[in-house]
């Protein structure tokens, strides 16, 4: 099993937003020094706590300070761009990456930031795989383009001057394009049958039971079938919610205690939720009422914490009920305590994952 980071930052309100890039800044930089192969970075344009506002920028801006990580966006939601400026950020973004890039997308799933860009009535998932086969045209393509859909058109016939190279569009140093990663949320999803069919890889999200996540792997399965290819599960990233400490007194305090960055996630994650109507992803009985999904309740099935040893069995036990995954994606939070946060990184890297290999080649000798 690989090592990933994955975060959609989510910090205090009154936090120096100064402070809080140059932490999650941080964190890429000492995920890449511990050998985490893989990072991403959510984005939401109308989210004082989740205040990256655009993930595409702060790769751009963090990868001189990376050398080996590939890294990733997570996700660009689709519907608040414009095909043509992602089509041409992005592949700008796979250059200076030197190629170190997966490219993840989504129809985007914070409301207001639907009601800003002024798609909140529209149907956002037609706008996603509008915007996406756009992007791919243009990659694809040749000047002037000529790509009309219900949401875009896009052409450069009135203005190209193709001996200078005005109108043409860039494309990705990886060719045809950066690997696709999508993000799935849905219990028993169906767009990650059709992610699958396009070659596209998922990210189960880490804010999920373990008995839903369990439910991604047979939809890209199905999906890869109807494309005549095998799934591999080394394509499927998992992202999970892990703190790990040198103690389980420390461990405890600082998942679950009353300043926990773990507590405030899931109360912003919970409350964004129910005003949603979509608690019920955090219930392992859909009749259960709305009343009975409390934060105590959802930090004991979704966060996974203690000494390396317990981490280790319960990431296993966890994976007994997923299924076998290629790569964990520890899910970033806010550095309330910026030693314990970097000590976790370590220990998840250098302690952690390498007991989960010796316990996988154990079960694969028996």
């Amino acid at each position: 099993m690989k090592l990933g980071f994955f975060t959609m930052p989510i910090h205090p309100l009154d936090k120096d937003w100064r402070q809080s890039l140059k932490e999650d800044r941080e964190a890429f930089v000492l995920a890449d020094e511990l050998g985490f192969t893989e990072g991403y970075c959510g984005e939401h344009a109308t989210d004082q706590a989740e205040n990256i506002t655009s993930c595409a920028m702060f790769m751009a801006w963090i990868a001189s300070h990376t050398k080996n990580i590939r890294l990733g966006t997570g996700t660009i939601n689709m519907p608040n761009s414009h095909p043509a400026a992602v089509a041409g950020q992005i592949a700008m973004l796979d250059h200076m990456l030197d190629g170190r890039f997966n490219f993840g997308i989504s129809p985007g799933g914070l409301l207001s930031d639907a009601e800003v860009f002024g798609n909140l009535d529209a149907d956002r998932n037609a706008m996603f795989v509008e915007g996406i086969n756009a992007v791919l045209a243009i990659w694809a393509g040749e000047v002037p383009y000529d790509i009309k859909g219900r949401y875009w058109t896009i052409t450069t016939e009135r203005t190209q001057m193709p001996q200078i190279g005005q109108g043409i569009m860039p494309r990705p140093l990886q060719q045809p394009h950066p690997p696709i990663v999508v993000t799935v949320v849905a219990p028993y999803s169906k767009g990650v049958i059709e992610a699958a069919a396009r070659g596209w890889l998922p990210i189960s999200a880490n804010f999920l039971l373990p008995k839903w996540v369990a439910t991604h792997w047979p939809k890209y399965v199905e999906g890869c079938a109807r494309a005549g290819r095998a799934a591999d599960p080394a394509d499927w990233r998992v992202a999970k919610s892990v703190f790990v400490a040198d103690d389980l007194a420390t461990a405890r305090a600082y998942a679950l205690g009353p300043q926990s960055p773990y507590r405030f996630y899931y109360s912003q994650l919970l409350t964004k939720m129910k005003a949603n109507k979509r608690v019920e992803l955090f219930k392992s009985d859909p009749a259960m009422s709305d009343d009975d999904v409390t934060l105590d309740r959802v930090l004991d099935d979704l966060v996974i914490w203690g000494t390396p040893d317990k981490v280790a069995e319960d990431l296993l036990a966890f994976q007994e009920v997923t299924g076998p995954f290629g790569t964990l994606l520890y899910a970033g939070k806010d550095w309330v305590d910026r030693d314990l946060a970097r000590r976790s990184m370590v220990l998840i890297a250098e302690e952690v994952v390498p007991r989960i290999a010796r316990a996988g080649a154990a079960r694969a000798a028996e």
